[in-house]
């Protein structure tokens, strides 16, 4: 007996009420980036490995699918690698190309290439999957889509301030409320590995942080400990796991942390004017707050930052993210190139929707008629009609073979298809059609432009 087939963990099939679902989704992100005046790209899915590598920290590295080489690729390997069996030896032999991990690595190597074709600021949109060898569970996979815009070649704070608006444009569009729009700086977090003493564990200290509302305080202080950074430490860091009050009270509460640190002040004054300026122009779905425990692990981020939670009474992870990187093009060889950035998560929307009872009814909708097939010569009679139907935009099919009417029927009512068409004899003689309400049972006699009125 053969093995049933199955597909990989962490993805998935999707059927066709579920693609019309995310289309939903995606055409309503691709039409306000587009109203914001972001411009498409596409990069491959894969890249070469020295382009992933390194540019995530050692916890992202861990999470990239490597792709061997093709052929014979162990031929190259030497002995005593293959011997000490160690993997960080061999893999550079076997694998020089890597799965995307994200979309903003792959689009800094895209505008260093491009450069000299690009436009500066260049505002890009990017709705492509990308590929994680995470641990699977709800909200989490390892092929999910990121739905992408950035802007680079500007370090205006009015940047931050439009990305803020089209988040809140985009679900307020879905018809998401009650969304919050968490904002930190990285210059705040450097500001308080500075009070801490630990400026030089900072990458460490920001993966830590960006754990809290997975493993708890007293997780992240033991991940702390675990990682070199001193308990007289982490006892100057207590206080902000607490913060209380408005976002105002605590930028003021951090002015006096961060008295000392220039580079922290800077933060704080950039989120003030991030979310100053966004109260006052006023946000529809949404609300934006400080988070000083917001860190991101991705070490590219050096300003602003940003992770959007869905409203309360959903449990699930961020639905949206992104940041402000001042030189990640630096790494390819182009310097001084600042951009910012945020990230859609298409799959964990499309999940707070389903559980919110938010999809139109209609996003399912395809057919809108189906003509039943009573014989050749009424199906060629049908089909006359299906292609003024579609010449007008109206989706129209027949069914395909002549078979019991209560056959053809079923099939329209299990495809949701809102009427059916009817021509036998009759209908042919007087040019007209029966057309049902599958929804109702009622049928009337129709011409076909009536056709056009009723179901336009």
């Amino acid at each position: 007996m053969s093995k049933k087939p199955s597909v990989p963990k962490g993805t998935r099939d999707f059927s066709p009420a579920e693609v019309a679902k995310r289309n939903y989704i995606m055409q309503t992100i691709k039409e306000k980036f587009q109203l914001f005046g972001y411009q498409p790209i596409e990069t491959p899915s894969f890249e070469n490995s020295e382009t992933l590598l390194g540019k995530y920290g050692e916890e992202g590295d861990r999470l990239i699918f490597k792709i061997l080489n093709s052929g014979d690729y162990l031929s190259k390997v030497d002995d005593s690698a293959l011997r000490e069996k160690n993997s960080n030896k061999i893999s550079p032999q076997i694998s020089e190309k890597a799965l995307r991990y994200d979309l903003t690595v792959p689009f800094a190597r895209y505008v260093v290439q491009h450069q000299n074709e690009i436009t500066f600021p260049f505002k890009r949109y990017q709705m492509q999957a990308v590929w994680r060898a995470d641990r699977p569970q709800k909200g989490r996979f390892r092929e999910f889509w990121q739905c992408d815009a950035d802007v680079v070649g500007s370090k205006s704070l009015w940047q931050e301030v439009e990305l803020v608006q089209l988040y809140d444009d985009v679900f307020n569009q879905l018809q998401l409320k009650g969304v919050t729009i968490k904002i930190n700086n990285r210059k705040i977090l450097s500001g308080i590995a500075e009070m801490m003493g630990a400026e030089n564990k900072l990458i460490d200290f920001t993966v830590a942080l960006d754990k809290l509302d997975k493993i708890g305080e007293e997780g992240v202080i033991n991940e702390m400990l675990a990682k070199g950074i001193e308990q007289t430490a982490i006892d100057k860091l207590k206080p902000l796991f607490s913060l209380t009050g408005n976002t105002e009270a605590r930028l003021s509460k951090l002015r006096e942390l961060l008295a000392a640190s220039p580079t922290g002040l800077e933060g704080v004054d950039e989120v003030a004017f991030v979310v100053n300026s966004v109260n006052e122009l006023g946000l529809k779905a949404s609300t934006i707050e400080l988070d000083v425990t917001l860190a991101r692990g991705l070490d590219y981020y050096t300003g602003a930052i940003f992770e959007v939670a869905p409203p309360q009474n959903v449990q699930m992870g961020s639905i949206g993210g992104g940041g402000r990187y001042d030189d990640l093009t630096g790494i390819f060889g182009l310097k001084g190139v600042s951009g910012v950035g945020i990230s859609f998560g298409l799959d964990r929307i499309y999940l707070v929707l389903e559980e919110l009872g938010l999809f139109p009814t209609t996003v399912e909708e395809n057919t809108k008629v189906l003509f039943i097939n009573f014989g050749e010569k009424e199906a060629l009679y049908a089909q006359k009609a299906i292609a003024h139907l579609r010449d007008n935009n109206i989706p129209a099919e027949l069914y395909p073979d002549a078979a019991k009417m209560g056959k053809q029927i079923t099939y329209a009512d299990k495809r949701n298809i809102p009427f059916v068409a009817l021509a036998g004899e009759t209908e042919i003689n007087k040019s007209s059609y029966t057309l049902k309400n599958m929804k109702t049972g009622e049928q009337q006699e129709v011409m076909l432009n009536e056709l056009d009125d009723i179901l336009n």
